[in-house]
Parts: structure tokens; C-alpha cells; sequence
């Protein structure tokens, strides 16, 4: 395309990319084959409703495309490996856009605002050659069934934790704020050519990568065996049916509590395909289960109407590991491979390391460790202590102006961070020691004694390191250190050991509008020592 660089033709583009994509997600073919029926014809529903109010109301009422002087086109690196996806179709609907005929009315003032992320983000991610290093193997088609980063583009890297047990790392966030999402696999039987094979546990997008990986596993140490979907947490969930599917011979596990909201739909509607089974509560009364060679505990908390937590402890004695979900999570200063190793990846450490709206960051180990802290602060808290947000319109407009900022989003900044942001990170992560999500220590503090009564369990397993599902992994912990991660379970108070002024935005949440939609707790709000840490002034 000529003249692509102006930011009129910056924004077609984007909002033709954000089309292509709908449009080559919500092929009837492919969502049949990776989620079912049910769930095709809900997905397409969403996706052509979100095609009618975003596509033709996000363009400038007063220009046509054939004055923006460019092509709405997208580069092929982009689109690398759609081809042959979009060769499959069999038949899909085209929503009608006439751009010149548009008229200003609310649909158009309100993309205006919902699309100045999204838009600018599309087109970030426009790869030129030089930075097209994620291959086709990597492209995941179907990612607007949870559209967030890293969108279609899910590298996976797999390292070894323990023996014969394996992490599969792909990334998830939105806003840059980018973290690892974890598959493990563990290999069990390996002396019975029978049943020797392979138990994965918390499934992530099968992309042709992906399964190349697991099909190494495969020629070593045998097939699928099970499949267990840990957690009833959207991000797990959306990719744990296109992956059983994968492997339709195998058992295919998930927690008993799934459900959906808004409306409570039947598993068949989530993507779960029809062998789905409810993975039974524990292994004590179970032993047949897994031979002897793996035990399992699962935690359920419902901490409101209309909500449900459900984790799952899953030991395998031969290598001393234990995997977890969401439960526990460590961090230390070093970023996550998975955002090191792919320059488009690493934008995001570069992105919040900014300390103006229009930066550009240099590339070094310092500034990729300064925007992995902050990242890992807006992870857990949303606002820390340490930062100051500006959620208004002002920096939206300011992004509107220069959508074609290098590292994307227009160079959105509602985020300034004070001096004591070192400080604020080092006390949180305490040399990389385990603790619990803010969010989830409000969740589990519903049912203490729920909580109790599965550390009870999980911890006369004697494993010695432990994988959770985000985040660092492994974490080298005994029983006892794994324990020590839930003391506010033995304090009067609902106690976090990092700053008071870390859990300030979620206390005054807790304390206002999710008073009316979670359960009251023996342990009130969440509060910690006062660190003296202070917010940036106000601009």
C-alpha cells in the first residue's frame, strides 16, 4: 500500500485487520472442528454483532476509503498461515460497510473511545519483515473467542521442570500488561508399555507449534493419556476444548463448577466436547484414577452469587512436583522467557518502561527488568502504590493522535510511576518467595475452612517444587513454605505480606461495589504493614 505510514491510513488498516480477523475467525469449519456446534453458533453470533457495531462506526464519517490515499490491506507477514486457514471456509457473513455513507451518530463517538486501544494495538502488531520472526506454526485462527494478546500470534516455548515433566509457555494480557500462561505435561507409566503416555494439565491454544511440541513428547514417552482442565477461570478454559479435540482419544477432565457469565450455559456452549467428564473431587476415593503414580486435591471456594473458584493440586511422585493453577505464584526481577526471546514479545517490557507518553525505550537488560516490575505491580494490584492511574479521556485522546507510535497503542500512558517503584516491586516479590493474587486471597478468604482443608491434604504430599500456571515456574518449595504462602488463613485479619498501599484500590473495591456481589468473610478486607511508599504528583 502507498502513503501506509499516515495515520488515516493507520487507522483502516487497523480496522481492517480487526475485520479480517472476525471474518476469518467466524469460518463455520473451523469453529465446528475446534469448539462444536453449540458454541460455533454462539461465537458467530458475538462476532458479527461486535463486526455491526465496530467496523462500519469506527471509520471517519467524512472520508471513503478511496480518499485515504492508501489500500486497507495488511502486510503477509501478518497474515502469515491464515491462508490456509481462510482456504477452508465453507461459507461465512460478510458485514454490509459502506464507509462513505456512514453518518456521525453514537455508534461513532462511542468506537471512537472503545476502539483507540484496539485499533492502535492492531496495528502494532503489523509486523514489518524485520520483526516477522513468530512463524505460521504459531498462528492461533481462533483467538477472538478470548480477544487478548497476544491475539493470533501464540509462540510456545516448552523447557523441562522436572524429570519427565514439562511446561508448554505461551503469553496472555491486555494493555501490554503480559504474563506467561502455562500447559504442563508430565509422563507417566513409563515402565508399562500399556499404559505408559502422557497427562496434560491445564491445556493452552494447540497451534501447529504447540502440537509439534507435544508430538516430540509423543515419539518419547507415548500418547495422551488425560487431559485436565484445572480451573474454571476464562483464560484456561477457552483453549482447553480446541485441545482436547486435538486428541480425541484421550480422557478429558475438567472441574465440576464450570460456568459462564452472564448466563450459566451448559458445558456443550463453553467448547467442551461431549466426552468432557467431571474430574472427581479427590483421589483418595478414586485411587484406580492415575495408577498409583500421580494424587490430585481440588479446591473449590464460591465466593458470591454467580461465581465459582475451583483449582486443582496435581502431585506426581516420581519427580517430586506438585502442579497447581492459580493459587500460588511467585516472581522475581527476571523477565519470563516468553517475553525475551521474540522481539514482538519484548515490546511490551519496552512499553512500560517508558516514562513519557511518546518514549521510545532502548533495548536493555535494565529498562526490559523496569518494565517487567511494573508489569508485574498492574498484574496483581491494578494500582499499586507506587503508581498513579488516569483511566479518563484525556490520555485516549492523546493516543488518537499519534496512532502510529512505534510500540503501539498510540503511546496510551494513563500509568505515571514515583520513585519508590523499586521499592514497591522488591518488598511485593521478596526475592522471588510464593504468595497468593490479591484477587484470588479476597476469593479463597470466603471459605477459610474450605481453604484449610485442602492445604490439609496437599501438604502431607512430600513434593519439593511446585509449578503454578503463571508466572515463574518451578518453584523449588517444600510443604511447609508451600503453607506459608496462605498465613492469612491463621491471622485475625486478612493479611498480605507486601504494602498496605499496594491493596488500597482492591480494599476500597472489596469495601464498595463488590460488597454487593461476593460473601462476606470471617477475615474482612485485605490489609498489609505500611511501607511509606508514595504516588507520583498529579500532572
Amino acid at each position: 500500500p502507498h502513503n501506509r505510514s499516515t495515520p488515516r491510513c493507520q487507522q483502516v488498516i487497523s480496522v481492517y485487520s480487526i475485520y479480517q480477523s472476525i471474518k476469518l475467525v467466524s469460518t463455520r469449519t473451523n469453529l465446528m472442528r475446534h469448539y462444536g456446534a453449540k458454541a460455533a453458533v454462539l461465537l458467530l453470533a458475538i462476532y458479527q454483532t461486535l463486526a455491526f457495531i465496530i467496523i462500519p462506526s469506527s471509520l471517519h464519517p467524512s472520508r471513503s476509503r478511496r480518499n485515504t490515499s492508501c489500500h486497507a490491506t495488511t502486510d503477509n507477514n501478518a497474515n502469515d498461515g491464515d491462508d490456509k486457514v481462510e482456504s477452508n471456509i465453507l461459507s461465512s457473513s460478510k458485514p454490509a460497510v459502506s464507509v462513505s455513507n456512514v453518518s456521525i451518530d453514537r455508534r461513532y463517538l462511542l468506537s471512537k473511545a472503545l476502539i483507540a486501544g484496539a485499533a492502535t494495538a492492531a496495528t502494532s502488531a503489523i509486523p514489518s519483515p524485520a520483526e516477522a520472526v513468530i512463524t505460521a506454526d504459531a498462528n492461533w485462527p481462533l483467538w477472538t473467542a478470548l480477544p487478548v494478546a497476544p491475539f493470533n500470534r501464540r509462540r510456545t516455548i516448552r523447557y523441562e521442570v522436572a524429570p519427565g515433566v514439562y511446561a508448554f509457555d505461551q503469553m496472555i494480557g491486555i494493555y501490554y500488561v503480559h504474563v506467561p500462561i502455562r500447559m504442563t505435561v508430565v509422563a507417566v507409566h513409563q515402565n508399562d508399555p500399556n499404559k505408559r503416555g502422557l497427562v496434560v494439565f491445564a491445556p493452552v491454544a494447540p497451534t501447529k507449534e504447540c502440537l509439534s511440541l507435544m508430538h516430540d513428547l509423543i515419539d518419547q514417552y507415548g500418547p495422551v493419556r488425560d487431559i485436565i482442565l484445572p480451573s474454571v477461570a476464562v483464560e484456561h478454559k477457552v483453549n482447553a476444548g480446541p485441545f482436547a479435540r486435538s486428541y480425541p482419544q484421550a480422557n478429558f477432565y475438567v472441574t465440576d463448577k464450570q460456568y459462564a457469565f452472564p448466563l450459566n450455559l451448559p458445558n456443550s456452549f463453553l467448547g467442551l466436547p461431549s466426552w468432557t467428564k467431571p474430574l472427581p473431587r479427590s483421589s483418595r476415593d478414586n485411587a484406580h484414577l492415575w495408577g498409583g503414580e500421580l494424587e490430585h486435591e481440588v479446591l473449590t471456594v464460591k465466593p458470591g452469587i454467580g461465581s465459582m473458584y475451583q483449582d486443582v493440586a496435581l502431585f506426581h511422585k516420581s519427580s517430586g512436583t506438585m502442579l497447581v493453577c492459580d493459587a500460588i505464584f511467585a516472581v522475581d526481577g527476571t523477565p519470563p522467557r516468553i517475553l525475551t526471546e521474540e522481539e514482538e514479545y519484548t515490546r511490551a517490557l519496552l512499553f512500560h518502561a517508558r516514562e513519557t507518553k511518546d518514549e521510545v525505550v532502548e533495548d536493555t537488560p535494565e529498562n526490559r527488568k523496569k518494565g517487567w516490575r511494573r508489569i508485574v505491580l498492574l498484574f496483581n494490584f491494578f494500582f499499586p502504590g507506587s503508581g498513579r492511574g488516569d483511566l479518563g479521556l484525556q490520555p485516549i485522546f492523546e493516543a488518537l493522535q499519534t496512532p502510529t507510535y512505534k510500540d503501539g497503542w498510540g503511546g496510551w500512558k494513563p500509568f505515571s510511576w514515583g520513585e519508590d517503584e523499586l521499592k514497591d516491586f522488591e518488598t511485593f516479590s521478596a526475592g522471588g518467595k510464593p504468595t497468593v493474587l490479591p484477587i484470588i486471597q479476597i476469593i479463597l478468604s470466603r471459605n477459610p475452612n474450605e481453604m484449610r482443608r485442602w492445604l490439609d491434604v496437599v501438604t502431607k504430599w512430600n513434593f519439593n517444587r511446585v509449578v503454578p500456571m503463571h508466572l515463574d515456574a518451578p518453584l523449588s518449595l517444600s510443604p511447609s513454605e508451600f503453607e506459608d504462602a496462605f498465613l492469612f488463613l491463621s491471622t485475625s485479619y486478612n493479611k498480605v505480606r507486601f504494602c498496605d498501599e499496594d491493596v488500597e484500590f482492591l480494599r476500597k473495591a472489596e469495601e464498595g461495589p463488590l460488597n454487593f456481589t461476593v460473601y462476606k468473610t470471617p477475615l474482612g478486607t485485605l490489609r498489609g504493614d505500611k511501607c511509606g511508599i508514595q504516588r507520583p504528583p498529579r500532572n
